[in-house]
């Protein structure tokens, strides 16, 4: 079969849950992931131990750009490209997570009779998957009210696939502090801005530094690979800045509290590791969804938030709310709640249905 989805670690993780539920099933099939060059898949793909085949594919820049000149060359030899991994490989089935790689695919894909599903994780869907959904044979979503975008009668709600080893906290905390070098005993603070990393929340923690360090807090700051040389330098014996946490099992396990953005396959595996939470949207996405993500959670009682524009004035107050005990109990119970663990096993499941 062949995967394809990325661009950003909300794409690439649900598609690399997926893979390692179907080899858990049936350790003889051959996946082949088709990502976009120069984009984080093609670097974790790999790693995680499976065969990736880049296309040279953007999306359309929102602001004037020249990028947008050459989008259509691209697309055109991304879906020449595609045609040719398609008549080498002979898949069963394709697969779309969303990104930029996984339209030109799924496309022909469909155009060749290859029966195809997409994934969409969010609230708001991509422009990728709404061009896809028409040819799709399966679309499995994680919220309700899609049918304002998807053939209805194509729609599984299935909640948003994450790792297995995140849906089933195999550490203990402990270990987990451990492994990344941290005091057993001392309340840990996570922070993550996506993969690539966000400016704002980046901004703030370096100057709350000195607000954590009061508060007895250790700092797991995942700074994202764009700001790591610029922040590294406030690395100490309580804070740990790294550009990219690979092992995400580890970090939830290790954490005692969390500020996050509400991308919704984030959202997805804050609610099985169930961490007191606090949410920064970010408001640079399509009609706003990681902030109705967000408040969906809130309005569960399962996380704090503060928009982005709101930083200065209420960040203080909120956090200090984050650390309130009782709070914490009633989010890490609202979370649980809210959990889908078993979101990658009923996809799978579609999978062999369309088989």
């Amino acid at each position: 079969m062949i995967i394809s989805g990325g661009g950003t670690g909300g794409h690439l993780f649900p598609a690399l849950a997926i893979a390692e539920e179907i080899k858990l099933r049936n350790q003889h099939t051959e996946i082949l992931f088709v990502g976009a060059l120069g984009r984080i898949e093609m670097d974790k793909v790999p790693q995680a131990g499976y065969k990736i085949i880049g296309l040279w594919i953007d999306g359309l820049q929102r602001a004037m750009s020249l990028k947008n000149l050459i989008f259509p060359l691209k697309l055109f030899l991304s879906l020449i490209k595609s045609i040719f991994i398609l008549l080498r490989y002979r898949p069963s089935v394709a697969v779309g997570t969303g990104g930029y790689a996984s339209g030109p695919l799924l496309f022909m894909a469909s155009l060749f009779k290859i029966p195809t599903l997409i994934q969409e994780q969010n609230s708001y869907p991509g422009i990728t998957n709404k061009l896809l959904s028409n040819n799709a044979n399966a679309i499995a979503v994680a919220y309700s009210g899609l049918e304002r975008f998807f053939p209805k009668n194509k729609l599984h709600h299935t909640g948003n696939p994450i790792r297995k080893s995140i849906s089933l906290q195999k550490y203990p905390r402990k270990d987990a502090k451990a492994f990344f070098k941290l005091q057993p005993d001392q309340p840990t603070l996570v922070v993550l801005g996506g993969s690539l990393g966000a400016r704002k929340i980046n901004e703030l923690v370096a100057s709350h530094l000195e607000t954590f360090q009061k508060k007895k807090l250790q700092l797991i700051w995942q700074c994202g690979k764009l700001y790591y040389d610029q922040y590294q330098k406030l690395q100490s014996e309580t804070v740990q800045v790294i550009p990219f946490v690979g092992e995400m099992d580890w970090l939830y396990a290790a954490a005692d509290m969390i500020i996050s953005r509400s991308g919704a396959g984030t959202l997805s595996e804050l609610c099985c590791a169930a961490r007191p939470v606090l949410l920064i949207p970010s408001p640079n996405v399509a009609e706003n969804h990681q902030y109705h993500n967000a408040m969906a959670m809130a309005n569960e009682g399962a996380a704090l938030v503060v928009e982005e524009k709101n930083l200065e004035r209420d960040f203080e107050e909120v956090f200090n709310q984050l650390l309130d005990p009782e709070r914490q109990k009633e989010m890490s119970k609202s979370l649980k709640k809210l959990a889908q663990p078993n979101a990658t096993a009923q996809i799978v499941d579609l999978i062999e249905g369309l088989l």
